[in-house]
């Protein structure tokens, strides 16, 4: 490294290290700093400081000519360590840029990582002077070009969406023939894209791809974050995903899911960062500028902790809400993805700490021009006072609806009166969405998602088993609404074998016939489970990756026509809510509730305990314009009671007939004329399609 490096004043804009093609120019944002100095790092780790000669508001920055893609740097922030101010600063400690687009790797745990003197008496209100750098990544100098090519995002509407959630490491590692698993180029091989276009879904929303830390309890265990949900860096790709440390792997990635037809959705964690609280590290927030990123408490010495890890990004700062606004663009913009998932989406709705669904997050991205084009959903929930928000979130926001998880789980498990929620479910929530002009695709309907029980564990285990975390079983969540079927856990009995296949047959047609966005768990498909485990946050294992060689062929090829049927009947993936309205060109409502009998249901019929089989009747939207309108109907059964003869509805004279082509209690797809009434099996879901003539609606 030149030691006489000469640095200009450079420019407060952009945010960040960017290379112009002559030299770097750094700009960084800290607003109770006294003063920043910049540490560039040589390919042996020897460190050269220069100090930011310039400050335009609350921007340091300076230009230094001749540094080029590829140099490592990072900071030190000088300032007051005085935690009762809420400042934090400590100059020892190496800091990573928030707005660096590559790291070298990953933080590791040690006590030179802590602003305070750990096991000190005085904890945080001790000071440290043990220097960090050694145990830190360093930031990455970039070139942010990229050969795209033709490179055409699907822009796939939500009506026509299947959403896969999938962890990068999790879906490639366990399966053998995939060059350099556990890595983005493994995500795009050959062999997953095969198996996700043949199952038929449209979207692939990864887990956590932000560079994220591991929390030293967990390294303490010999257990890492697996998971992902301790972000650090907002535009850093996770390091330890690459194969060369290069970020373009994640743009060819991103390339090839594009090529496949396949959109890509990114779980995003900015409602807090892995430094937790008072007695968490200082990795680059916390020593930038405590006070700013921050929300703190009356007491500025501690965090409010709405999202449960012991901090919460402060939205209400200009400069916070600009680096989430900044980040989001940059991975639409230069690393092309198609949309995001917000972790704990009601923290990042909160101003002053009370949710707001019109508050300044919201308007930002609501506003932007590059933002309001991709699907947006959010986690509608955080531990916070009023955190629970589902269905009050702005268009275009969709949202997970944990609530169609409960309810259909709980309905094929047999419990009592549930045949109310069950409709209320598969015509899309409308109570929940159907208000301010939102379309029946914002509730992202799921049976099960990374966080719980998978598909395969819902219907084999009636509790949590998660022994292997090292908690004592103390943490997952015990409301599971699940149920072995007659034994815990794995069994060779033939009768609970088949009471298994069957339960997670009803469920996935279930997902599949509601209105709605499904969501289905990544190895669900597959008949993956994770040994009951329901919180395999730390388990970057076998029990956390997909088990491909104990997949169940048969499921497999259950889910691909389930899926298929959904996308050769528009009427089940509706954009207009279904109200049982009249419609314009036959005066027939778009949905009818039906008893087994045929006849409407009644106030008795949807209060009574013990009902156990609910039928709808489906057509388009009442509403629904006339270039989008298609004739037709379905006719679908949910039936988790005995063996039932059920009428069918009338035609209306119109020359059709009803036909089976959907029935989970038989191994393949039927295909029957149905006259009057038909046979549906105990426990089981069947669907009918209104056919004229030879065609089927």
């Amino acid at each position: 490294m030149n030691d006489r490096l000469v640095i200009a004043a450079g420019h407060p804009t952009p945010l960040g290290a960017t290379f112009d093609g002559a030299g770097v120019n750094f700009a960084i944002f800290s607003q109770h700093a006294e003063r920043v100095t910049l540490c560039l790092f040589d390919d042996k780790n020897r460190e050269t400081r220069i100090d930011l000669p310039e400050r335009d508001g609350h921007v340091w920055h300076g230009y230094i000519p001749e540094l080029r893609p590829g140099q490592k740097y990072g900071y030190r922030v000088h300032g007051p360590y005085a935690p009762h101010q809420g400042h934090r600063f400590n100059a020892h400690k190496l800091l990573i840029d928030p707005y660096a687009k590559r790291l070298t790797g990953t933080p590791r745990n040690h006590d030179a990582l802590f602003g305070y003197r750990a096991g000190h008496g005085d904890a945080d209100l001790s000071f440290d002077r043990r220097d960090s750098a050694q145990h830190m990544p360093k930031c990455v100098v970039t070139d942010p070009s990229f050969a795209w090519g033709p490179d055409q995002p699907p822009h796939r509407p939500m009506t026509d969406t299947i959403i896969y959630e999938a962890h990068v490491k999790g879906l490639t590692a366990g399966r053998s023939g995939i060059p350099h698993s556990g890595t983005y180029l493994a995500m795009a091989s050959d062999p997953v894209l095969e198996h996700l276009n043949d199952l038929g879904v449209t979207a692939i929303e990864l887990l956590p791809v932000h560079a994220f830390a591991d929390d030293r309890f967990l390294t303490d265990k010999g257990l890492t974050n697996y998971w992902g949900y301790m972000s650090y860096g907002f535009f850093a790709p996770e390091p330890r995903y690459m194969r060369d440390g290069d970020i373009a792997e994640f743009q060819q990635m991103v390339a090839r899911f594009h090529r496949a037809g396949i959109e890509v959705i990114l779980d995003v964690v900015y409602n807090h960062t892995a430094e937790g609280n008072e007695l968490g590290p200082t990795l680059s927030f916390r020593g930038l500028d405590n006070a700013a990123y921050y929300r703190l408490a009356d007491d500025p010495r501690y965090y409010i902790n709405d999202a449960g890890t012991g901090n919460v990004l402060n939205l209400d700062s200009p400069f916070t809400l600009r680096l989430v606004m900044d980040s989001l663009r940059y991975w639409v913009e230069v690393m092309h993805v198609d949309g995001f998932r917000f972790d704990l989406c009601s923290v990042l709705g909160r101003t002053r700490g009370v949710f707001d669904r019109d508050g300044p997050f919201f308007r930002a991205v609501r506003q932007d021009p590059v933002l309001n084009r991709v699907k947006l959903i959010a986690e509608p929930w955080d531990i916070g006072e009023g955190g629970y928000q589902l269905g009050s979130y702005p268009a275009p926001f969709a949202e997970w609806n944990d609530r169609f998880r409960d309810q259909i789980r709980g309905f094929w498990r047999g419990d009592a009166g549930l045949i109310g929620k069950l409709a209320k479910r598969v015509a899309g929530s409308a109570a929940r969405f159907d208000h301010d002009g939102r379309p029946a695709t914002s509730t992202v309907n799921f049976i099960a998602a990374h966080d719980g029980f998978t598909l395969m564990d819902t219907v084999s285990y009636n509790d949590k088993h998660n022994d292997a975390n090292g908690e004592d079983n103390r943490d997952g969540h015990n409301h599971n609404v699940s149920d072995n079927c007659g034994l815990e856990g794995p069994t060779d009995d033939t009768e609970v074998l088949e009471r298994r296949a069957r339960r997670r047959r009803n469920l996935m047609a279930t997902l599949m016939l509601s209105q709605g966005t499904p969501m289905i768990l990544a190895g669900d498909e597959l008949g993956n489970s994770q040994g009951g485990n329901n919180n395999a946050y730390c388990q970057d294992n076998q029990i956390g990756w997909v088990d491909w060689d104990g997949a169940d062929p048969a499921f497999l090829d259950f889910c691909r026509r389930a899926i298929a049927f959904r996308k050769a009947h528009p009427i089940l993936r509706q954009k207009r809510f279904l109200h049982s309205q009249p419609r314009e060109q036959d005066g027939l409502p778009d949905l009818f509730w039906r008893r087994a009998d045929g006849q409407p249901m009644t106030n008795e019929d949807w209060t009574d305990p013990d009902l156990r089989l609910l039928a709808a009747e489906m057509r388009m939207a009442s509403g629904t314009p006339g270039y989008a309108a298609l004739p037709g109907a379905v006719f679908v059964v949910f039936n988790a009671g005995a063996r039932t003869t059920v009428r069918l509805p009338d035609t209306n004279g119109g020359g059709g007939h009803w036909r089976r082509q959907f029935d989970t209690a038989q191994d393949a797809a039927p295909d029957q004329e149905i006259l009057d009434e038909a046979l549906i099996d105990a426990d089981s879901v069947a669907a009918f399609v209104l056919c004229e003539d030879s065609k089927c609606g």
